[in-house]
């Protein structure tokens, strides 16, 4: 059976490499700051399940300490650009193709594979089909990119490198605000939250209580980078005590439409790096706020939405 953990093992490879990689680079002297960098998040993502949570704690501390410290990679070795050219113009819209067969192949097996059973055999872990559907997807769509681009060896490294470098520390934000989200929760920050709120917003009514909620998720989410890490704070700040308790919205309607209105908040800051700072990097873009500019329109026209649908749909 396939479960999550052999995802991160996989994924953890992947940095490995990148941190071996580093470590060949005999001309840079910082090559060590980069090579531990990789190499103990790669640490953490194959054996963080195993490791004490005390040893976790301080390889994350040594994260921080690298990231601070500045990680100064050299220029990774790939392709050259015109070899890059080349290759693009040889496939046309076809160089897409891998790309689009990662949603496509993760839709079909969230939709087929269920329970994750097929013909009655668990293939799959229960509950986290998606997950392991995507990043089975990734590796496929992986091996097309190969096969169709046939590209030199030191390139399927150098380049999963070369984005690593390129957007740095900031690569592990989502899973370290995601956990600082489980953390508050735990020690019950939502709470302690909600009389600040309340205290200075009066909440009248069912339509105050979702303007609040929706804002609240948007901005939390948008200090905080992540809309998992901002969920759990809101929710039992105003979500669950007022807009589900006192006024009797629906608790899914409430609780999705709620997650929406994070997302909102997603497309207007730099913490959501997976967003907003890698496809700048991809992109390279001379202003790595560009994607976040261009998304702010989007952002507030979809906030004001939610507002109203969650207004009609958890209260009919």
């Amino acid at each position: 059976m396939i479960r999550l953990e052999h995802l991160y093992l996989l994924t953890g490879a992947m940095f490995a490499a990148f941190a071996i990689s580093h470590l060949r680079e005999a001309d840079n002297p910082a090559r060590w700051r980069s090579a531990s960098f990789w190499g103990l998040y790669a640490v953490i993502l194959m054996a963080g399940s195993v490791l004490p949570d005390l040893a976790n704690g301080l390889i994350v501390l040594a994260l921080v300490g690298l990231a601070v410290s500045g990680l100064r990679p050299s220029v990774a070795h790939t392709t050259s650009k015109q070899e890059r050219e080349e290759s693009a113009g040889r496939l046309g819209p076809w160089l897409f193709a891998p790309a689009l067969l990662v949603p496509m192949l993760t839709i079909a097996a969230t939709l087929s594979l269920r329970e994750g059973k097929l013909g009655g055999w668990q293939i799959i872990q229960p509950g986290q089909v998606t997950l392991i559907a995507l990043g089975i997807a990734a590796v496929l769509g992986f091996g097309a990119a190969l096969l169709m681009s046939r590209p030199p060896g030191r390139a399927m490294i150098g380049e999963g490198r070369r984005l690593a470098d390129s957007v740095g520390w900031a690569m592990l934000l989502p899973q370290m605000l995601a956990a600082l989200g489980g953390l508050f929760a735990f020690a019950g920050v939502g709470e302690a939250v909600a009389p600040l709120i309340t205290g200075f917003i009066p909440i009248n009514g069912a339509w105050s209580a979702v303007i609040i909620y929706c804002v609240g998720m948007a901005v939390f989410t948008a200090i905080m980078g992540n809309a998992f890490a901002a969920f759990p704070i809101m929710t039992a700040a105003i979500g669950l005590p007022l807009v589900i308790q006192r006024f009797g919205g629906d608790p899914a309607a409430v609780c999705a439409i709620g997650m929406l209105s994070g997302f909102c908040g997603t497309l207007t800051t730099p913490m959501a790096a997976n967003y907003n700072i890698v496809p700048a990097a991809v992109l390279e873009l001379p202003d790595r706020n560009q994607v976040i500019k261009t998304q702010l329109p989007t952002a507030f026209a979809l906030l004001a939405i939610n507002i109203l649908l969650m207004r009609f749909l958890a209260f009919l």
